[in-house]
Parts: C-alpha cells; sequence; structure tokens
C-alpha cells in the first residue's frame, strides 16, 4: 500500500511538473492593436544646414512590448511621420524617453503578465513563467531588493541585444543619430561594437546610436538615481558624463534627475557639448502638477535654493533643467523627453520641452504621443 501511495504521489508530481513546465513554454500571441498616430506639437526655430534635435514622446503600454518587432512597428510609425513632415535627416539627433529599453525585460510573455491589474502581478507573472532565469538572477542579485533586482537583471543578456537591434536598427533606417532613451542592465559595456551586460549592480543607462546603427562611445550611466530607485540601481561615479561627435554636433546625455544638477553643465561644457539630452520620466496620475518632492534622498547642490513643495514638479523640472539656458550652459540646444502612457496600475504624467538661448518651449497638452522640434 505504501509502494502505492508513493508511486501515485510520483506521478501525480511529475504530471504537475510537467503542465508547468508545458505552460511557462508557451508564449501565445494575444491581439494587438496600438494607436500609431503622433502630432506635431512644438517646432522651433528655422530649418537650415545645421540640422536639429528631435524628441519623441510616445505613448506606450505593456502589450507594445509583447515583442521588439510590435515595439519596431510603433516607433518606426513616429519616425515616418516625422520624416514626412520634413523633420529627419542626416544631421537629425532624435532622443526618446527614460527606461524606453527597460520594458524590454517584458517581451515574449505570457498574456497573463500584459492582463495583470498591478505591476507587482505582472512581476509575479514574469517570475513564475521564467523559473530558473528567475532563481539565477535571485542568486545574483545585489542591493536591499533583491526581488526587483532578480527581476531586471534575468532576462540581461535579451534585453541589451534586444535594445541593440531595435534602436540601432531604428537609427539605420531613418539615417539619424538615436538617444536610445535608458534601459536598466547590470554593469553594461559596449565591446567590439556590441553592447553587453556585466555581472555587477544595476546601473539605469543610455546609448547612443548613430545612423550606421552602431553604438557611439560607451553607455552614459546615471549618476543620481531618485531615492526610490536607489534600493536596486547604483548611482555612477559623478564624474563619468561622456561627450559624443554627431553630424549634429558634440552631444552630451543626462538621464532623469541628472539634469538637476548644475556642476553636470559645467562638466560638459568642459568637454565641448553642443547639444543636451534628457532622458525623463515621471511616474504616478498626475505628478506632474503634484508639489515637487526635492532631490529624493540626494544632498541639495549648493547653488540651488529651491526647496521641496515650493513649487510643482513640472515646474521645478523647468527650473533645474538647465539646457541651452546661458551661463549656467553653453549648448545651442537641448530636449527633456518624458515617457507617456501606463504601465499596469502605474500611469507616467511628464510633458516634455526644449530648451535654446534661455526659452524654454513645451507642450501644454498632457495626453498622446508628441513630436517636439528643435532647429539648430
Amino acid at each position: 500500500m505504501r509502494k502505492l501511495l508513493y508511486l501515485t504521489f510520483s506521478m501525480a508530481l511529475v504530471a504537475v511538473l510537467t503542465s508547468y513546465a508545458m505552460w511557462a513554454a508557451d508564449r501565445p500571441a494575444g491581439h494587438y492593436l496600438s494607436d500609431l498616430r503622433i502630432k506635431l506639437t512644438v517646432d522651433q526655430g528655422t530649418p537650415g544646414d545645421r540640422g536639429n534635435l528631435l524628441g519623441i514622446q510616445p505613448e506606450l503600454f505593456p502589450t507594445d512590448y509583447q515583442s521588439p518587432a510590435r515595439l519596431h512597428r510603433k516607433l518606426a510609425a513616429y519616425l515616418q511621420q516625422a520624416q514626412d513632415q520634413g523633420l529627419l535627416s542626416e544631421k537629425t539627433v532624435v532622443v526618446l524617453p527614460e527606461h524606453i529599453g527597460t520594458w524590454l525585460m517584458i517581451s515574449g510573455e505570457k498574456d497573463e503578465l500584459y492582463q495583470a491589474p498591478t505591476l507587482a502581478e505582472a512581476m509575479n507573472w514574469l517570475a513564475a513563467s521564467n523559473p530558473l532565469e528567475f532563481a539565477r538572477a535571485w542568486l545574483r542579485a545585489k542591493g536591499e531588493n533583491r526581488l526587483d533586482d532578480a527581476h531586471l537583471r534575468m532576462k540581461a543578456k535579451s534585453m541589451a541585444k534586444d535594445y541593440q537591434a531595435l534602436f540601432g536598427g531604428l537609427a539605420k533606417e531613418f539615417h539619424v543619430t538615436l538617444v536610445a532613451g535608458s534601459i536598466v542592465l547590470p554593469e553594461p559595456s559596449v565591446i567590439d561594437g556590441k553592447l553587453k551586460p556585466g555581472s555587477g549592480a544595476l546601473f539605469n543607462s543610455s546609448v547612443v546610436f548613430g545612423s550606421d546603427g552602431a553604438p557611439l562611445g560607451q553607455p552614459q550611466r546615471q549618476m543620481h538615481p531618485i531615492f526610490d530607485q536607489r534600493e536596486v540601481l547604483a548611482a555612477s561615479d559623478e564624474h563619468s558624463l561622456n561627450v559624443v561627435n554627431t553630424p549634429a554636433g558634440r552631444l552630451g546625455v543626462l538621464i532623469g534627475s541628472d539634469s538637476w544638477y548644475p556642476d553636470n553643465y559645467r562638466k560638459l561644457d568642459a568637454q565641448g557639448a553642443q547639444l543636451i539630452a534628457v532622458p525623463a520620466i515621471i511616474v504616478g496620475h498626475g505628478a506632474w502638477d503634484k508639489p515637487w518632492r526635492g532631490y529624493k534622498g540626494s544632498s541639495t547642490p549648493s547653488s540651488v535654493s529651491l526647496k521641496p513643495g515650493e513649487v510643482s514638479e513640472g515646474q521645478a523640472w523647468h527650473r533645474l533643467t538647465l539646457t541651452a539656458q546661458p551661463p549656467s550652459n553653453q549648448a545651442m540646444g537641448g530636449v527633456s523627453v518624458f515617457m507617456r502612457g501606463q504601465f499596469w496600475d502605474k500611469p507616467s504624467s511628464g510633458q516634455s520641452f526644449l530648451s535654446s538661448n534661455g526659452q524654454q518651449f513645451a507642450d501644454g497638452e498632457a495626453r498622446g504621443a508628441r513630436l517636439l522640434n528643435l532647429w539648430l
């Protein structure tokens, strides 16, 4: 009798594990419908032979990331509409928002993940449908929040490969320089022209791709992650600012809250930066209009007098982001581009803007995909 019970239990366990393995391996393609429209809302300056800075504020949702091909379709549609309006040339620098590459972590997943009501539940599905990858990532996880670290780390190799193929491919397809927002990877670096993840801490990083589809220089790592992210993301060395040559001029990238630090602009000036791109994101319904929370765990620079709660989040971004505002910065132009859309219960609410010669040009409309163009 005992042998029979043991045999029955073993058979049941094998059946359960087999069913789970089959479920985890199955990746059905769900129905996909997405709005491919984008509106030019700011077109500043006069067309000339110096080129232009073009910010693309996309509107994205989890289903846009079901495959790199789907995300390509949407972003290529945006770029095609910009091209149809005469906004693309070999001297165009296109800027995409922060974390547009990070969400490649959910590519190729099961329908249950995309249909989850909350981000937390979606991440549970991510771990459940990739048990071995998640277990290996958990063992390598660092920092105070091992769970979030493991979620971000578990697909790093495929994320890096997809990121370069997608954004480098778009740059080559449309013959532009492309600032590919940002992506979270462990110690990323470009080796022999390929973006490779390492095995250390996670960094929020941005890669600039040339019109040949190849990376320009090394990834720019974020130096000052906001307080909410510091349990997971590492801060890069404060002196590690990269400036790359583009057909439109020398370009520097400040990721998110890195753009709040006046010293960063002085360092970019010292390297002759003529253009500044700020990929950014603000999460939370109506967060753009809520009181600014300050430097969120970082020390406030001595030259900044702005205090938490004194202005709204949006007003703080306009005052602190000194792109192309002389004498604080010597660049010809700058653009701050925010992600729009909603990832489960986490909507985004930033509003992109351009800067040139001490003036800022913004789009007052909050919803939908937007193009913001600055002729140099």
